[in-house]
């Protein structure tokens, strides 16, 4: 582990130390005044106060990609944004998965926000493993971004052929559910806000942290997406892993403005799979020698992205088939 641990931080770009810990105490400290000022005890989220808490962390984002553009240049500036965008497209898809396991395990709103909260943690964590470890792995290995370029185009196909994967989410079959299930006794019930309870003097989990395990094991397939697409516009550790964290961020306010109008954005789904596709295109034609610029790509993204918004709101639904027309 120790040797893991030396070799990642070997191939890290040459930052100095305070860059890493400014970053790391400033997102603790936004965390703490979000949970414990903003959201203390149980609430239940607003659409207006969410939205607020969806601005304030883009305006961070931005104001920190401001900040890279005067203290390390316009290109690495522009590949934070390119790689903000592509994970605040992932996070979209994330916010519809945890939709559908909120109410398949009716879980009340106002402990939805705790769910979520300790849910982007683990995903912080997660995702800046994977991130520095993925860093060190192309660093040393470059024909691994052929295989990652082919698993993107894999992904984006079968996203596009996937439809809106209603009945794909099933948390009971979730491997690690089972597993935590055999090892650990679960409650029958709820008991507020509380992930675990004492029965009968015994300590047992409840349902809500079978929630959290599903929120947590659900990012993790999320990030074997995330992982090659942020590496196929930066392999700049520091730009890969900041982009990605200040995307995640904003998921939980995210969810709670999204929730109740996710059906306006029906083609937002068919415009990231073009995303993950082309990103994989432009991994695999590097073989060839040729090169998409962070510029280009930053265009592709925000066009798709725009594009697809706009074609959900502008393009009427039809009605579904068998409903009465009169």
């Amino acid at each position: 582990m120790t040797l893991l641990a030396t070799t990642v931080l070997t191939d890290l770009p040459p930052l100095p130390l305070w860059a890493w810990l400014a970053f790391f105490v400033f997102i603790a400290a936004m965390l703490a005044l979000d949970l414990g000022v903003f959201h203390r005890g149980s609430n239940i989220v607003k659409t207006k106060e969410a939205l607020i808490w969806c601005g304030v962390w883009s305006g961070l984002a931005f104001a920190f990609c401001g900040l890279l553009s005067v203290w390390r240049g316009g290109e690495t500036a522009q590949q934070f944004l390119a790689g903000y965008l592509i994970e605040l497209c992932l996070s979209v898809d994330n916010v519809f998965v945890f939709i559908l396991v909120f109410a398949y395990f009716r879980v009340p709103q106002e402990w939805q926000h705790r769910v979520l909260f300790w849910g982007i943690i683990g995903a912080v964590v997660m995702r800046a493993i994977f991130i520095l470890v993925g860093v060190s792995v192309l660093a040393r290995f470059h024909w691994v971004i052929y295989i990652f370029g082919a698993f993107l185009i894999y992904t984006g196909v079968k996203m596009a052929l996937a439809g809106n994967g209603e009945g794909d989410v099933d948390p009971e079959k979730n491997l690690a559910v089972r597993l935590f299930r055999r090892l650990f006794p679960v409650s029958p019930t709820m008991d507020g806000g509380k992930f675990f309870t004492i029965i009968n003097g015994r300590r047992v989990a409840t349902p809500l942290f079978i929630v959290l395990i599903v929120v947590e094991s659900t990012d993790l397939v999320f990030a074997l997406d995330s992982l090659p697409a942020v590496l196929a516009i930066t392999q700049d550790g520091f730009v890969a892993l900041t982009s990605n964290i200040f995307a995640i961020l904003g998921l939980r306010s995210l969810y709670f403005a999204l929730s109740g109008i996710m059906q306006l954005f029906r083609f937002l789904k068919i415009g990231l799979s073009v995303i993950l596709i082309f990103i994989g295109v432009k991994m695999l034609i590097e073989y060839f020698q040729i090169h998409i610029g962070t510029t280009v790509s930053l265009s592709v993204i925000g066009g798709v992205l725009v594009t697809s918004v706009l074609a959900s709101v502008l393009i009427k639904e039809s009605p579904k088939a068998g409903h009465p027309g009169h």
